[in-house]
């Protein structure tokens, strides 16, 4: 199957300082880490409820960076509008987001599925019409027994959690990067692999 020549990389997370480096926004800083390290340029454009910013990929590609401006539950307002009008297929639309249910700095590529409880995502997947949607999940841990999901979401990295926070926000652009060059499958196997190793060698 042919890759598509635009790839639209998506960061889930609500705009504002109340918000900025919150692990809610993890996304954000996987596409403003990938704008950075390019020298990409962020934009409002095509009257887009988002920041946008376009990136130049390998044998002609391109990676659409993409911050929704719409707060986290109303993602798909800014999606699906936005893929609509640059006419890019739900698959060609990779999601990048924290995960509540993996562990702090571990990723997860997946080619579709479920929402898992994540409203932005559900919101997205509802404007684009499938769940056949490509992401990246970051894991961001349960955090302190007892303590409300919605309070551990929205707080900020502790400074012992900060390398872990760094170093997955990395792994999630190479990853995002790999999907727009050389495809899902690819980077599926390559970086869910270089998980399950970690994995295992943190249990031995």
């Amino acid at each position: 199957m042919e890759r598509p020549r635009v790839t639209m990389l998506v960061g889930l997370g609500n705009p504002g300082r109340a918000y900025a480096r919150t692990r809610h926004n993890v996304g954000f800083a996987v596409v403003d880490r990938l704008a950075a390290e390019r020298g990409g340029a962020w934009r409002r454009r095509w009257g887009a409820a988002a920041r946008v910013c376009e990136l130049p990929c390998a044998e002609g590609r391109e990676l659409l960076l993409v911050k929704p401006v719409t707060f986290m539950n109303r993602s798909g307002d800014a999606v699906g509008p936005l893929a609509r009008k640059r006419g890019i297929d739900p698959g060609a639309v990779v999601l990048v987001y924290d995960d509540f249910d993996l562990p702090l700095g571990r990723i997860r590529v997946r080619a579709g599925g479920s929402a898992g409880g994540h409203r932005g995502v559900q919101s997205v997947l509802d404007r684009l019409g499938t769940r056949d949607v490509p992401r990246i999940r970051v894991g961001i841990g349960r955090g302190a027994r007892g303590r409300e999901a919605v309070d551990h979401v929205l707080s900020r990295f502790e400074p012992a959690e900060r390398a872990a926070a760094e170093a997955a926000v990395q792994t999630a652009a190479e990853a995002a990067l790999c999907m727009a060059e050389e495809g899902v499958e690819t980077a599926m196997n390559r970086f869910n692999r270089a998980a399950r190793e970690q994995q295992e060698q943190e249990e031995t």
